[in-house]
């Protein structure tokens, strides 16, 4: 077992999990995706909706412009990406105006700014267009599960100090007064650079030498 562990530490599907999941991050190394970040992560269940359709269509994304890599013109790489991330993006917003309608009213235009994710420009770009369909989501799926538990931490500690509640469930004694400005903008970059300092100390990032973009 354990030299069948020591094995997988050494394969190229690990090294994709660990440096997104961790090492690389999107969010906490690469400082990228910040506008929906910042956006969403006042309430828990507009992170989970947007954390959860982002991985969607990072990972349709990401298997489809690998599947056509050698058929995708280098001029026209960036229109085509485009477009096939609205395309899927369409599918998330309609997804959430049917079956979430609440949900999909508070996160408003910020579920068309996955559109314009500098995160899913740039797997696209540096990872799909180089590597097999298998890479390409395991790299997609790790990067938008990264993004999304950085939204979920991120919600979680924003609505319980700035509204007393969890999924709009009231969490605080009678007593509790909200912190208000974890609401608010200025609350969540106070909160996105603690989070930032904590993870880039624990995981031993060199600010000098981010390599974020990995192929």
């Amino acid at each position: 077992m354990g030299f069948q562990l020591k094995k997988l530490a050494y394969t190229k599907s690990y090294r994709i999990l660990r440096g997104n999941l961790w090492k690389d991050h999107p969010v906490s190394c690469g400082v990228l995706g910040m506008c929906l970040t910042l956006g969403v992560s006042n309430k828990v269940a507009n992170a989970i909706a947007i954390g959860i359709g982002f991985t969607f269509v990072l990972v349709v994304t990401a298997a489809t412009i690998s599947a056509m890599r050698n058929l995708i013109p280098k001029r026209a790489r960036v229109i085509i990406y485009m477009i096939v991330i609205s395309s899927f993006v369409i599918i998330v917003d309609r997804f959430l105006k049917a079956f979430f309608p609440a949900v999909a009213e508070a996160l408003g235009p910020y579920i068309g700014l996955i559109i314009t994710s500098c995160i899913l420009m740039g797997r696209l770009e540096e990872f799909s267009m180089k590597n097999n369909v298998y890479y390409s989501m395991l790299d997609a799926f790790s990067s938008g599960m990264a993004f999304a538990y950085t939204l979920l931490i991120l919600s979680v500690i924003r609505e319980f100090f700035g509204f007393g509640t969890i999924l709009d469930v009231k969490v605080t004694p009678a007593w509790w007064t909200n912190w208000v400005v974890l609401g608010m903008a200025p609350g969540a970059f106070f909160v996105l650079s603690i989070y930032l300092w904590i993870t880039r100390t624990l995981a031993k990032v060199d600010p000098q030498k981010l390599g974020h973009l990995h192929g």
